[in-house]
């Protein structure tokens, strides 16, 4: 790993591979709009800090937005005044802001854009004991998928650069909650990704939560097999059953799924059933559930009361 590191700065190179920025592009923002100001090392070399970051995230997002280049400066200009007035009347309070990422986030991008596994794992473990789990889960795990979808998205991240990072991530949450110790008589979660959806990672973080709330969890991986939820269910009753897409794969390959998850549910009524994720809200949104609960947050599985 770099020795920069370990004082928080970077180097202009390391910069583009976490911006995606080329370093004309960062040098040619500094000179035009002094929208970074990085310090100069003896030899000449740039060091940028994390706020020279983020800053430079702000103003390419913005610009993507639509906004033309000299407003999206402007714009960040006034939210980083913003935020240092927030910071300067907050010193004692724990200020979380999602648009500004921290230093592991940092160091994740930039391996992650080599498709380091070694580095993404050694990042993520030195951020779980640093931050502990809500804080890992919250300002490190979710911030870092956040802009892996963005650059996937915008063709920034090849696919292959995507896969390995979420593939990285995946592992590191399943390794924690193996080793995650519940109490024998502490109630039961089931987690469920649907036939045909891939994404199993919002599961995952999702029952850390739960965890970490005194409930133990199953996890039904990616794309499991049809009837394998159902038998499964059958065999474990859980108390609570979450039913998980972030595509709309599931119901395009079998449009009948969600109805007949539905009567499953009905048959169940000792157990509560959820179905959360975006594409599954986006498919059920028009649709009449009769024992199968939305869920948009962890909240709402947590806080339902159940009719039992």
């Amino acid at each position: 790993m770099n020795p920069s590191h370990l004082k928080g700065t970077y180097f202009i190179q390391q910069v583009s591979d976490m911006t995606g920025l080329s370093k004309q592009v960062i040098r040619k923002w500094e000179e035009r709009f002094n929208i970074v100001q990085p310090e100069r090392l003896e030899n000449g070399y740039r060091v940028y800090n994390q706020a020279d970051i983020n800053s430079l995230l702000s103003v390419k997002n913005l610009s993507e937005q639509g906004h033309p280049l000299k407003l999206a400066v402007e714009l960040t200009k006034e939210r980083n005044t913003l935020f240092d007035d927030v910071k300067d009347n907050s010193k004692s309070q724990d200020i979380k802001h999602q648009d500004f990422l921290n230093d592991y986030v940092f160091q994740l991008l930039e391996n992650g854009s080599h498709c380091d596994e070694l580095e993404l794992g050694l990042v993520l473990q030195q951020a779980y004991h640093s931050f502990g789990l809500t804080d890992f889960l919250t300002s490190v795990i979710i911030p870092f998928l956040d802009e892996i979808g963005k650059k996937w998205q915008i063709n920034e991240w090849s696919e292959y650069q995507e896969a390995v990072s979420s593939l990285v991530v995946r592992d590191f949450l399943v390794q924690i909650r193996r080793n995650f110790i519940t109490r024998e008589d502490a109630p039961l979660i089931l987690g469920a990704c649907l036939p045909f959806e891939r994404h199993e990672i919002p599961l995952n973080i999702l029952l850390l939560q739960f965890m970490m709330k005194g409930w133990k969890t199953i996890l039904v991986g990616a794309s499991p097999a049809p009837g394998s939820i159902e038998s499964l269910i059958d065999k474990l009753m859980p108390d609570k059953v979450l039913l998980s897409a972030t595509t709309t794969a599931p119901f395009e390959n079998d449009p009948c799924l969600l109805d007949k998850l539905d009567q499953f549910a009905i048959v169940n009524k000792k157990i509560d059933f959820y179905l959360g994720g975006k594409g599954a809200l986006e498919y059920a949104k028009n649709k009449k559930l009769h024992a199968i609960h939305i869920a948009n947050s962890i909240d709402d599985i947590y806080t339902h009361k159940s009719q039992k």
